[in-house]
């Protein structure tokens, strides 16, 4: 873990360096000031010499301002290093969940990517920049004003060969029961962005359904688990800064009654005892920011175990050694395929699936609710793989491929369609950065999109909101359609992508997709029979398997799932 975050430093290590040598001397300024003061009270104060007071003084001044000037250096060079070291972290982790295949992100979700980008990057910042400033500082101040106290006295200096290992054994304790508590209100969180998160973007049918009171009652029990563990742990670290000062107060106690002996018996001089008091103070002191450093590392250890394992995730989905980097074209071949989300045979969802498309066919593909139809195209472009059996495109295994290849040419249009923030041009673009508006235009008519896009006062150039939320279903769908056309794929994977739009719509978008992609394989998902019925070819889904392949007039005759679909749709008045 500490090998995977210290590779996130990278361009910031000069700057840490060079704070870290700073900061020792600003230490080794701050150390001599009290031996110092020893001179000015034992040989300037005790014999009336304002001289020596005078010139010792300014001494100490001069001292005191290199300490406060290589100290702002050090804090400088420390503030870029832990932005820049946080940037590196959340940077790596962004482009590393973009190699993930959907299994990967399904193991994670979407809250706790959400939670692990943001407060775990956060937390993890905040500990680094106390490790880098506080690691250096206090343990060379613990070590230099103990040297200096053994120095001025070794018998009194005992005081802290005792007090120190029943502080360093009580925090151990401390800290080894608050951490497990705070890895359990990491986990948490999740739970709560994933409440926010599933409120927010359902937040129409919340209000629709009068279900705010519910969401604010889930909401509460969430953060009042937050809460309760959050002071579980608060209450164990309270007891290390009564621990501090309890060691604290006892050491000067201590080192006052001796050393006070001493100065009587002759055996130490005041200004010894005073430097004395001093160095003892900036033990304490390095003791109080190490306990501080360790709370903040047990907090931040969780999240940074949670970061790493993203960062340690391995996507499995991988390029072979010699990707092939062509698709000739878009005939599609599954052989004895098999697949599940997990590794369970017993709960596969899709079982031996066997059939083949010929360049530029169009597929429908219908079924029940849960029949898996969705999962079967994903196996195609290989945002899963299959566990048994093989897929072929272009007579080439899917996994022989380069990844992007593939995708290139394996189009998706969904039917919860995303839209992303920007213009409708922008959005349009992701299937062609270099698309002239000519060619926006084109596509746009052909996906019967065009015309209500010059309705919008900005035309092309109208802002879309997070998620397309400003224009309606049967909009996006026809948008991202659009978007698929300008890729001009060899597999184009409509999933029941025109189930927002009405049925002339529907029917003008399939003739613009015969006419302007005649080449390009197309798979229909379907619910509505009237959407897939002109298919070259229609698969049949039930009970996660093929249950019937043929065109439409033939599943009429012979297939009884079909049939029930069709005397339903047809007594709904559905079927045109």
């Amino acid at each position: 873990m500490l090998k995977q975050f210290a590779r996130c430093i990278r361009e910031y290590k000069k700057d840490i360096i060079l704070a870290t040598v700073f900061m020792m001397f600003a230490v080794a300024m701050e150390v001599i000031i009290p031996s110092l003061m020893v001179e000015i009270i034992d040989y300037g104060i005790a014999l009336g010499n304002m001289e020596y007071i005078a010139r010792s003084g300014s001494l100490i001044a001069v001292f005191a301002l290199i300490a406060l000037f290589f100290g702002a250096m050090a804090g400088r060079f420390y503030a870029t290093a832990t932005a820049g070291f946080a940037k590196n972290v959340r940077q790596d982790m962004y482009y590393h969940i973009q190699s993930f295949s959907f299994a990967n992100i399904d193991k994670f979700s979407t809250s706790s990517l959400v939670t692990r980008l943001t407060t775990d990057v956060s937390s993890v910042q905040g500990a680094f920049q106390i490790i880098i400033r506080s690691a250096i500082r206090s343990p060379l101040m613990l070590v230099f004003s103990l040297i200096m106290t053994f120095n001025i006295n070794s018998q009194l200096a005992m005081v802290f060969v005792v007090v120190l290992p029943i502080l360093a054994i009580g925090i151990y304790i401390t800290v080894s029961r608050a951490f497990p508590i705070y890895k359990a209100v990491l986990k948490t969180y999740d739970k709560l962005n994933n409440v926010v998160q599933e409120n927010l973007k359902g937040i129409r049918v919340v209000k629709s359904y009068v279900r705010e009171d519910y969401e604010v009652k889930k909401f509460k029990n969430v953060s009042e688990d937050i809460y309760i563990d959050f002071t579980k742990a608060e209450k164990l670290l309270a007891f290390i800064n009564p621990l501090m000062q309890a060691s604290g107060y006892i050491s000067i106690l201590l080192i006052s009654w001796f050393g006070a002996r001493m100065v009587v018996a002759g055996t130490l001089t005041i200004g010894q005892l005073v430097s004395f008091i001093i160095y003892s103070s900036q033990i304490l002191m390095a003791l109080m920011v190490l306990s501080m450093l360790l709370i903040t590392v047990t907090i931040s250890r969780a999240a940074a175990e949670r970061i790493s394992e993203v960062l340690l995730e391995k996507s499995d989905l991988d390029n072979p050694e010699n990707p092939i980097f062509e698709v000739k074209n878009g005939a599609i071949s599954f052989k004895n395929v098999d697949f599940g989300y997990i590794d369970d045979s017993n709960k596969f969802c899709l079982r031996d699936i066997n059939f083949e498309t010929a360049e530029g066919e169009t597929i429908g593909i219908i079924g029940s609710t849960g029949s898996s139809k969705t999962s079967l195209v994903q196996l195609v472009s290989r945002l899963y793989d299959v566990k048994n059996g093989e897929i072929y495109v272009g007579g080439v295994n899917v996994r022989d491929y380069d990844l992007k290849t593939l995708r290139d040419e394996v189009i998706m249009v969904l039917q919860k369609n995303v839209l992303f923030s920007g213009t409708i041009k922008e959005n349009l673009q992701w299937g062609n950065e270099n698309a002239s508006d000519e060619e926006l235009e084109r596509v746009c008519k052909l996906a019967c999109a065009h015309d209500f896009i010059n309705d919008f006062p900005d035309k092309y150039n109208t802002h879309i909101e997070q998620g397309g939320s400003n224009v309606s279903g049967g909009q996006k769908q026809r948008l991202c359609i659009a978007r698929a056309l300008l890729k001009k794929p060899k597999i184009l994977i409509l999933d029941d992508s025109t189930s927002a739009v009405d049925t002339k719509t529907e029917s003008s978008i399939k003739k613009a997709l015969k006419s302007e992609i005649p080449n390009t394989t197309k798979i229909i998902i379907a619910q509505r029979i009237s959407s897939i019925s002109d298919a070259d070819r229609i698969i049949v889904m039930d009970s996660e398997r093929i249950n019937g392949i043929g065109t439409h007039t033939e599943l009429l005759e012979n297939n009884k799932i079909y049939q029930e679909i069709y005397n339903s749709q047809s007594k709904e008045g559905t079927i045109l």
